[in-house]
């Protein structure tokens, strides 16, 4: 078993990479050549590529893909995407175009409120400890103006601290709950930044009040923390038309195909099988917009997988409703993203991706990530009420597998025709390529 090494992060990229290969890959020469055919020829891209994370010894790339015709409040977008998965582009594009026929997407900013919170234990009288906040509310934001001058500027900055009781659900605990206003940054370093200053701020006050016996003072700040929960940063997509209008779709009829799409949907919200499933394919658009635009995908992921239980039980995040001959598909969900700030103002393909989409603020770019997830969504059951999710998912799954089986060009060209009317699967692939020409 390899010993344990001390100072691996102070090591040179070599040392790193000869350290890996002695230790766990029993010194393969392959695993160096791989790691250097994926590094940027470009030593400045490079550089800036090792910056963004600790022991980079190597990039690992995704595919750069783009969605283009995506109708969203009357303006036409072409969308940038990172993903691996390709069936989630060509379902993403169908699925746009498939609506701009019909007056495309709207979407809505319902708020843009972030939260964080100060964790601590109190064993006193809330009474006392709740005047005392009300009455130097102002003060504990005040003491925050020099970190959110520049916010304050731009329209941001705190809106409100509250005292919440915990106390019935964990002995003696109680938070100080923070409302923010971010504008255009995500705001995580700056949440988290004024709440330290806030929690210092605050035990002063508690130390130096009048109305608070001294036993009542000894309070215990836990932690200080922005939340990635964030339900009053709401956004709202939606599409609709007459049922007619959908047309035929893999043989079913309109009003076939609106009676089983929305049976679909009407599962989702009662089956937690259902629901996670529905709600990941939602995700697949909206996690390959987060990634492509540089915005923090796994605080967005916990975020929306807790609003989706926020009644008591897990269930689709988006609805379908078929009223007076209008069919109607709609996603609402919370999202903290942000366009300016972090590694938005750093990485190039990034700043490519918001130029791409006309340098939106916070509050569009949400719009635009919402319509995105509805589109994958509206995809993703049209796909399994008609003719099923494998025959476009293996369609496009197809040259992957022969690739990993070895096909030559002339074979990739022929698989084509070879399997429009087949099956796809390891098998099938095979025989294919056993054929003699």
């Amino acid at each position: 078993m390899p010993e344990k090494i001390i100072g691996f992060s102070k090591l040179s990229r070599e040392e790193k990479i000869d350290w890996i290969s002695s230790n766990f890959l029993n010194g393969t020469i392959e695993f160096k050549s791989i790691l250097n055919k994926y590094l940027n020829d470009d030593n400045e891209i490079q550089s800036l590529h090792n910056s963004f994370s600790e022991n980079s010894i190597s990039n690992f790339y995704l595919p750069y893909s783009v969605s283009p015709n995506f109708l969203i409040n009357n303006k036409n977008y072409c969308i940038p995407l990172v993903t691996e998965e390709s069936s989630v582009v060509a379902a993403l594009s169908n699925s746009s175009k498939f609506w701009y026929e019909r007056g495309g997407f709207t979407s809505n900013l319902i708020n843009n409120i972030k939260n964080g919170q100060i964790h601590f234990l109190f064993k006193g009288r809330k009474e006392s400890l709740q005047k005392l906040i009300i009455e130097n509310e102002l003060g504990l934001i005040k003491s925050t103006d020099e970190i959110t001058k520049r916010m304050r500027a731009r329209g941001g900055g705190i809106n409100k601290i509250i005292l919440v009781d915990k106390s019935s659900e964990l002995n003696d605990y109680f938070q100080l709950s923070v409302d923010f206003i971010t504008g255009d940054s995500m705001g995580a370093n700056f949440i988290n930044s004024c709440l330290e200053k806030i929690s210092k701020a605050f035990r002063e006050l508690v130390l130096r009040s009048n109305n608070l016996q001294e036993s009542e003072k000894e309070i215990e700040i836990i932690m200080s923390i922005l939340s990635n929960y964030t339900p009053d940063s709401l956004v709202e997509a939606s599409v609709e038309c007459n049922i007619d209008e959908l047309g035929t779709i893999d043989g079913l009829s309109s009003r076939e195909f609106s009676s089983k799409f929305k049976k679909a949907f009407d599962i989702a919200q009662i089956d937690i099988n259902r629901a996670v499933t529905h709600n990941k394919g939602i995700m697949n658009g909206v996690d390959a917009v987060l990634i492509s635009t540089g915005n923090d995908f796994r605080a967005v992921e916990a975020g929306i997988h807790a609003y989706a239980s926020s009644n008591g039980y897990y269930k689709s995040l988006s609805e379908c409703s078929i009223i007076d001959n209008k069919f109607k598909i709609s996603l609402k969900i919370p999202l903290s993203v942000g366009t300016v700030g972090g590694i938005t103002d750093l990485h190039p393909m990034v700043k490519l991706s918001l130029q791409m989409l006309g340098n939106p603020n916070s509050s569009d770019l949400m719009k635009i990530i919402c319509s995105v997830g509805l589109a994958q969504n509206f995809a993703a059951i049209k796909s399994l009420v008609s003719s099923g999710i494998q025959k476009g998912h293996m369609k496009m799954h197809l040259i992957n597998l022969l690739i990993k089986n070895n096909a030559s060009k002339s074979q990739i060209e022929k698989s084509k025709d070879y399997f429009k009317d087949k099956e796809i699967n390891n098998q099938s692939v095979t025989k294919f390529l056993n054929l003699k020409d």
